[in-house]
């Protein structure tokens, strides 16, 4: 399992330099263009490489999860991205695991260990040393869409393993990212509108990055790791995203990084430690078969 783990890691991984791709390449100020821009494109592709479309109930399964997963989602990132610094945005999803937990524990019988509380409530310290480390502006609209955004993905992960998947992966990727960027579209409309000016090379190579890296890429091997490993360990590979955020801060942006971010960095590890070396982690298919009272 050790080799599902660190392909799943990749998606955490690339989302980490989402924060960098936004404020340096994009277009200020149109974070639901980016969105729209971002999922639909990459949905498009994947559909024309699987040639598979839903059926019966998963027109609406896809519509739920896209929005869940890829469009209300989205429009928060890209607002959180917007308005707060990149370390502080991507530390904002540190909740997720302890969420996923939660709601894993009611609708997949995935138990709430201690083992697992432990490294949620240290996952959390070690972003929060990121964050007040980073001696950075909290705005208060882009702190709630962060969180608002990190609870839309948790259960667009728990009903992705509660449903499981009728396809391919990509083909269920596909639906999903395309029903969240058609929820998005009407949301560009009325909010930003279309874009007055083409955009520049930068803007396109922005663009091109995160809709083939960021998410066909990253979004495929991320609902794999879902299929294959129990939920809420994957999702604790999550708290990737903001180490590499400020990491990367740190060496291309040429930001400070404190003793504190430091420390923050190897708690987040340490947590994801915790969590992957218990026990040799189970399949779905395995682990499915064990009572919802089962320890790790």
């Amino acid at each position: 399992m050790t080799r599902t783990i660190l392909i799943t890691a990749i998606a955490p991984l690339s989302w980490g330099t989402t924060y960098l791709v936004t404020s340096e390449l994009l277009p200020p100020g149109r974070p639901l263009l980016a969105a729209v821009l971002r999922a639909l494109p990459a949905g498009l592709l994947l559909l024309a490489i699987t040639r598979t479309l839903p059926r019966g109930a998963w027109w609406w399964k896809s519509a739920v999860l896209g929005a869940l997963n890829i469009g209300v989602f989205f429009a928060l990132l890209f607002i959180a991205a917007y308005r707060l610094p990149g370390g502080v945005a991507a530390t904002m999803g540190a909740i997720q695991p302890l969420v996923v937990a939660l709601l894993a524990s009611r609708l997949v019988g995935e138990a709430i260990t201690l083992r697992r509380i432990i490294a949620g409530v240290a996952g959390i310290g070690g972003v929060a040393l990121l964050v007040l480390q980073a001696q950075a502006r909290l705005d208060v609209i882009g702190v709630i869409a962060a969180l608002g955004g990190t609870v839309s993905m948790a259960l667009g992960a728990v009903l992705s393993k509660r449903w499981g998947r009728p396809a391919s992966g990509l083909a269920v990727t596909s639906w999903q990212l395309i029903a969240g960027g058609v929820v998005l579209v009407p949301v560009l409309l009325l909010v930003e509108g279309l874009p007055t000016e083409p955009p520049t090379t930068t803007n396109l190579l922005g663009y091109a990055y995160l809709t083939l890296v960021g998410t066909a890429l990253a979004y495929a091997l991320w609902f794999r790791g879902i299929e294959r490993l129990p939920v809420t360990s994957v999702s604790f590979l999550g708290l990737l995203s903001p180490v590499v955020a400020v990491l990367v801060g740190f060496i291309v942006l040429h930001q400070t990084l404190s003793i504190g971010q430091l420390v923050g960095v190897v708690v987040v590890l340490g947590a994801l430690a915790v969590v992957f070396a218990a026990r040799p982690v189970l399949s779905s298919s395995a682990e499915g078969s064990q009572s919802v009272g089962a320890r790790r």
